[in-house]
Formats: C-alpha cells, structure tokens, sequence
C-alpha cells in the first residue's frame, strides 16, 4: 500500500464524539514513550502529522486521521507510565478502555511495544485485556534500529513464551524501526489486505 494522503480529522476526549462514518479504523498504542508518533509519521510519509515529544504521555486525546480517503489511523493516549498525575492518569486510561468498549468501527488494533527491552508485564496484561474482549491485535516491536538482531529476538522470544501460557498462537507481529523505515512495507501491506477483505 502506497499512502497518497494522510489528514487531521478531530481530537477528542469523548468515544461518542468520535467520527460517525462506517470506516474501518486501525488503533495504534503503546506505553507512554515507546516511539509511538514518530512511527506513524514514518507510516504517513509526515513529519509532523502526529505530534513527537521527549516527554512521555505527551497524547492526550483520541486522534483520528484519514488516511488515503478509505480508512482512519487511530492514534490513543499511552498507557501506563507517564508524569502526569494520577487523576489525569486514570482519565487517559477511562478514555482508552471507552475507545475499544464502544468503537464498533475499529478492525485492528497495534499494540506498540519496545524491542529493547524484555517482556513487560504492563504489555502483557494490556494484550491480556484485549484478547479476553475480543478486540483484534497486532503487535509491533519498535526501535529496532537501537538493539543488535540477537537481543531483539531474544526479547521477542520471551514475549512468546509468556503469552503462549495464555494464547493458542502468538498473534501477528512486526518489528519496526521509524529511523530506518524498517516495517514499513510489512504493515502497510497489513492493512491494505485487511481493508481487501472487508470488501469482499
């Protein structure tokens, strides 16, 4: 998939003042500082369509952007760690979990997380909640041009091993770099699939 046009629709605190159009929309999350912005800009071809910050919790709101007039890219407040306090913590978190609660629109879900590190229990129980809700997701391992190939797999692989205790099969997973441009191709090719099949 090729991305001609990447547009701001809205911000919002409210799931009901979301966008009303039946367009299949596509959620990108991750805890608070995981290179989320700076992937879907690289995604977009933008430099500044989402809004990067060195200072977690910078989203806010839900952000909804039209991409190639057939489908919205979502991009959701961070969750976990943020130095925000713990009343605006808990208002990001009531925000995300009315977003997938309410959001009949959303076909896919892309649980960013970062490959420098082990499995984080704060991931795994977030996927746990969606799996248990029955909300489609993927997985996308970000800044991989910041750690060698080998502690990448080797996190990865804990990964799997943790959420195979749950799961039948790991779910579908990318690793991605928004440096290098590294899954790019991969997910966007996701997406134009999925998109495919609801056509049909």
């Amino acid at each position: 998939m090729k991305i001609n046009t990447a547009s701001f629709v809205i911000s919002n605190s409210h799931v009901n003042k979301c966008p009303s159009e039946k367009i299949a929309e596509y959620a990108f999350i991750g805890r608070s500082n995981v290179g989320k912005s700076s992937l879907i800009n690289m995604l977009t071809n933008h430099k500044s369509l989402a809004k990067t910050s060195n200072k977690p919790g910078k989203t806010q709101l839900i952000n909804h952007f039209m991409i190639n007039n057939e489908w919205f890219l979502v991009d959701l407040p961070g969750y976990g760690y943020a130095k925000v306090s713990k009343k605006t913590r808990n208002k990001f978190q009531g925000l995300i979990y009315d977003y997938f609660n309410k959001r009949l629109q959303l076909v896919c879900t892309f649980v960013l997380i970062d490959s420098r590190h082990d499995a984080q229990k704060i991931d795994l129980e977030f996927m746990q909640y969606l799996g248990e809700n029955a909300i489609p997701f993927c997985i996308i391992f970000t800044k991989s041009d910041k750690s060698s190939k080998t502690t990448i797999d080797k996190n990865i692989s804990r990964y799997k091993k943790s959420m195979l205790q749950y799961w039948e099969t790991m779910p579908t997973y990318f690793i991605s770099s928004a440096v290098d441009k590294n899954g790019k191709k991969e997910i966007l090719s996701f997406i134009k699939n999925v998109n495919n099949d609801l056509k049909k």
